[in-house]
């Protein structure tokens, strides 16, 4: 083999993969479990901001399992306490003690009022709702354009920027079928959980919809847990404080 064909051919199989190569399925496989395992249990502070500083703040206790199964109790404040929210799949209730049965709610409306909606706040796999289209290399980041599998999630298109060495989402921006912008959500502050948990802690919104407004998600105590599937059940609901 002549010295220039074989050189070139070297370079060629030493040469970076083209970014049509990367596996953005498996990229986004990664990322989901980076961010929480499939059956877990984790307290959650949310923090809706208004545009004159005035601040609401909600905690919560939510537990899942598998990829499509989850439910959040409300701890604070008093006038929420007791409410607890269960999603199976895309559909989601919630249970207000007052009232004494569930009621249907949908994933673009919120439980908390603010920019998170319920699909922010009950959130499953990525992909259990989202295919990759694209995948891009850049440099310290994967992007990753994400298309619904149906039209009963919250947006019609994301594009998530993921660090390339911890596996995480750092910016989603999110689409509508329109193509207008809906909301961008950050990732910020990685922390280790411990048990490999290692992800990022805060969770940050704003919208063009909601000018002056954001919303803050606060992760503490994520747990590996696993659970019985009847707690993942509408009769369960009145009863999710027995399981702190």
């Amino acid at each position: 083999m002549p010295r220039i064909l074989f050189a070139a051919l070297l370079a060629l199989l030493l040469a970076p993969a083209p970014a049509w190569s990367l596996d953005g399925e498996a990229i986004l496989a990664k990322v989901d479990r980076n961010l929480q395992p499939e059956s877990a249990e984790m307290y959650r502070k949310l923090i809706n901001i208004e545009p004159d500083g005035r601040q609401k703040e909600f905690v919560l206790y939510s537990v899942r399992k598998g990829r499509d199964k989850l439910v959040a109790l409300f701890l604070s404040p008093a006038s929420e306490k007791g409410r607890a929210t269960l999603r199976l799949d895309d559909n989601m209730w919630l249970y207000i003690p007052s009232v004494g049965k569930p009621i249907r709610v949908t994933s673009l409306q919120s439980v908390v009022g603010g920019v998170f909606n319920n699909a922010d706040i009950l959130r499953l796999d990525y992909g259990t709702e989202y295919s990759p289209t694209r995948v891009e290399e850049q440099e310290g980041n994967y992007l990753l354009e994400l298309k619904a599998k149906t039209a009963a999630v919250a947006y019609d298109r994301l594009l998530m920027t993921v660090d390339k060495k911890a596996l995480v989402p750092t910016r989603i921006e999110c689409y509508a079928a329109s193509g207008m912008l809906i909301k961008t959500l950050y990732y910020k502050e990685i922390k280790d959980f411990g048990d490999g948990i290692v992800r990022p802690s805060v969770l940050e919104t704003d919208s063009p919809l909601y000018k002056g407004y954001r919303s803050v998600m606060i992760y503490a105590n994520i747990k590996k847990r696993e659970l019985p599937d009847e707690v993942f059940t509408l009769n369960y609901l009145p009863r999710v404080e027995e399981l702190r």
